[in-house]
This record gives structure tokens, C-alpha cells and sequence, in this order.
């Protein structure tokens, strides 16, 4: 799958719909213009500011620093660190290490799977959880073990897993229903 963004017609995170507020990023291509080996940095600052990067966001970014898009979509691809579509308010990483390959993690993934209806990479259509898996979280006392933004859940079986996704359906439920009222 290529991309050379350079037409203007790279659909390559875009969103239908988004309406992204691209002065956001003035500030930070202000500090990093000129300098050499900043669109990294530039990158990352982006990816914090939007969630993800959205092709108008490399497209923007290319204008202001005289960068070629289809360049900055190649930095981009080569690092895992850069997303390209929104991901949901709780990002699962699951952890594929070696400790955790070997201590279930592939029912693990099943479950998630079947309790959140997607698949390894994607999110839930309400956007609530973006499933992703990791090549190791550093946690391997805790294997198998997943993070839900950053914080470590272990050792998991099938259901324990389960019933964290499912506490926090209700959690974010009641919170719902609580601003509604």
C-alpha cells in the first residue's frame, strides 16, 4: 500500500467528517522549523495534539516545514509509534512476549476478540477500546497480562479478561447516565 500524499488525495487516516483544527500544530512547527532531524519530534507532537495522524495533518505539516508528504507518510509508516486512525478512549495492549505467548496470550486475544467484536489493530464502533498487541510490556510476573492506558492487568485468564472489559462498559455506562440526568 503506497501513498505519495503529494497530489492531496492521500485518504490515509482520514477520517469522513473531520474537521481538524490544524493551527493546533503552528506552535510546534514553529519551534521545530529549519532544524535538522525534527520531523520525529514534529510527528510525535501531532500524534499527541490529534490522537492519530490524520493525512491533512501530514499534508499540513509537508507546507510548513517544505517537506514532501509522501516523505513524512514513509518516516511515519517505518516507526510503529505512529497511528494513522483514531484509537478508542481505552487502548489495550496485549502482550505478546515470550512469557505471556507461553502462558496463554492467544485465548487471551480470543476473548477480547469475541467480548469487544473486533479484531487485533481496530476499534469498537461506540470508540470506547482499540485493541493492539505489543511485543512485550515488561511485565512477565503478570503473564499473560494486557495494559488499558498504561496500567497493567495479570495474570489474565479467558474470563478475568473478560470482566475488566466488562467493568468498564459499566463504569463508563454509569457515567453516561450520570451526566444525562
Amino acid at each position: 500500500m503506497g501513498c505519495c500524499c503529494s497530489q492531496g488525495d492521500c485518504n490515509v487516516g482520514q477520517q469522513s467528517g473531520d474537521n481538524i483544527a490544524l493551527n493546533l500544530l503552528d506552535d510546534v512547527i514553529a519551534e521545530y522549523r529549519g532544524a535538522a532531524g525534527s520531523l520525529i519530534p514534529v510527528l510525535q507532537k501531532a500524534q499527541d495534539i490529534y490522537g492519530y495522524l490524520p493525512a491533512e495533518v501530514i499534508r499540513y505539516i509537508g507546507r510548513q516545514m517544505d517537506v514532501k508528504p509522501a516523505k513524512i507518510f514513509g518516516v511515519a509508516t517505518f516507526y510503529a509509534q505512529f497511528r494513522f486512525s483514531p484509537v478508542g478512549k481505552y487502548l489495550i495492549m496485549l502482550c505478546q512476549g515470550t512469557a505471556c505467548h507461553v502462558n496463554g496470550s492467544e485465548k487471551i486475544e480470543t476473548a477480547l476478540s469475541e467480548e469487544l467484536n473486533i479484531k487485533m489493530g481496530e476499534t469498537t464502533d461506540d470508540g470506547l477500546f482499540t485493541l493492539n498487541d505489543a511485543a512485550c510490556l515488561g511485565c512477565c510476573s503478570l503473564a499473560p497480562v494486557m495494559m488499558i492506558n498504561g496500567r497493567a492487568y495479570g495474570p489474565l485468564t479467558p474470563d478475568k479478561a473478560r470482566s475488566i472489559i466488562k467493568d468498564i462498559y459499566a463504569k463508563e455506562k454509569e457515567a453516561k447516565e450520570g451526566v444525562e440526568q
